[in-house]
């Protein structure tokens, strides 16, 4: 499976309710991302034979090393882009929305610039 934009949001989804919630049920990922339960278990099932998630007998959903592998990396670059945003003075709600869209296409290299580049922010703000 190739890991694009669609599967990268799924994954991250997981992650982030897991964290809220404890628990993530396929119906709580299609509310979350505002899709149709039945696209969200078509991914779910291709999540699950790819390796990425793991579906128990309650429908409970788990992103096994690989998927979290991919969904902290995701939201990583998520969390440290919205970080930079909001720092330079975008509204809050814009830097998140912007910060989604980016945070798939950036090459390594560049996001590791950034993280060290509001690293500095951070040292300026103590």
């Amino acid at each position: 499976m190739r890991i694009n934009e669609s599967s990268e949001n799924y994954l991250e989804t997981i992650l982030v309710l897991k964290n809220k919630k404890g628990s993530v049920r396929s119906i709580d990922v299609a509310n979350e991302l505002g899709f149709t339960k039945a696209s969200v278990s078509v991914a779910m099932k291709r999540f699950v034979e790819d390796g990425f998630v793991v579906r128990d007998e309650s429908g409970n959903l788990t992103l096994t090393p690989k998927g979290i592998e991919v969904a902290e990396k995701v939201y990583e670059r998520h969390k440290v882009l919205s970080e930079l945003f909001i720092t330079i003075g975008v509204d809050e709600e814009t830097a998140l929305e912007d910060s989604c869209r980016i945070e798939h296409c950036l090459s390594d290299i560049t996001f590791e610039k950034i993280k060290e580049h509001i690293e500095v922010f951070r040292d300026l703000k103590k």
